[in-house]
């Protein structure tokens, strides 16, 4: 299988990730696909051919292998990886189809853009986003439930008794390096429930920051209609109009009673009036 050639496509989503997606992207290409490649493959390759059963039964053998092993863990986890990738080419593609979508629309009017980031993960593409997260998290929540199931545990038991038929009796069967391929199991497992744990936080921080938009912006919308509701008023005239009534320039500082004297004495200076 070309893993490099998936890896090329997903490589795209880091542009439209978080820093939790980042991680995610990171754990599933060097935890999981390289230690898949480079390591587990080799481990497991051996799994059908130094399968030994204490019995020359001919089909015995067979038999309690396909009991024991119902589906080969490399294969199960091949599985895995792929449905567990899949969820974020449906980002790409949302992504995609707005450049498309936004280039028709510059295209017919005059440079006019419908997104001024197609990228940005509002509107369907947030949606889109936070379903692929849920994909990705229930896809390897339920793998891990399969490999549980089908083995009764993630442990490697060194000595498995199969008593089907065609075998005349009990036989006791072996597997080949069993501590070796429960460490990988270990670690696969362990990966997997790593890569849950970053699509689970990633989903608690889109939907608090999406609650934290909207709070803001119903607060600025409250805002601005108490500031349309409730136009501020001057609580005292103008200072220029303060002083075309008034010849005498008064003190801001000046208290009631001095400038009921100051008014008193105003006539005084005058002079006194003419009569008639």
């Amino acid at each position: 299988m070309n893993w490099s050639a998936l890896e090329a496509l997903l490589s795209g989503v880091n542009k439209y990730s978080t820093v939790f997606g980042r991680i995610w992207l990171s754990m599933v290409f060097v935890f999981r696909v390289m230690v898949f490649v480079v390591a587990a493959q080799r481990v497991w390759g051996d799994e059908s051919k130094d399968f030994v059963c204490n019995t020359a039964q001919p089909g015995c053998t067979n038999v309690c292998y396909d009991h024991i092993f119902p589906i080969s863990h490399i294969r199960l986890w091949a599985l895995q990886l792929i449905f567990v990738t899949c969820p974020s080419l449906m980002v790409v593609g949302h992504v995609k189809y707005r450049e498309k979508k936004d280039l028709q629309y510059t295209s017919s009017h005059k440079g006019a853009h419908m997104y001024v980031n197609p990228g940005k993960k509002r509107g369907g593409l947030w949606w889109t986003y936070l379903v692929s997260l849920i994909f990705k998290a229930g896809f390897d929540a339920g793998f891990l439930y399969i490999l549980y199931y089908v083995y009764e545990g993630y442990d490697m038991p060194r000595l498995s008794k199969c008593s089907l038929e065609p075998c005349p009796n009990t036989v006791d069967c072996y597997i080949s390096r069993p501590t070796e391929k429960k460490i990988f199991t270990i670690f696969m497992v362990v990966s997997s429930a790593f890569c849950i744990l970053m699509c689970i936080c990633e989903m608690i921080y889109l939907i608090c920051k999406r609650i934290q938009k909207l709070v803001l912006k119903k607060n600025e919308a409250e805002r601005k209609m108490f500031a349309e509701n409730h136009e501020m008023t001057p609580l005292a005239a103008p200072r220029s109009e303060f002083r075309s009534n008034n010849s005498i320039r008064v003190d801001p500082t000046a208290s009631i009673n001095n400038l009921s004297n100051m008014k008193l004495e105003e006539p005084s200076k005058k002079g006194p009036s003419k009569k008639k």
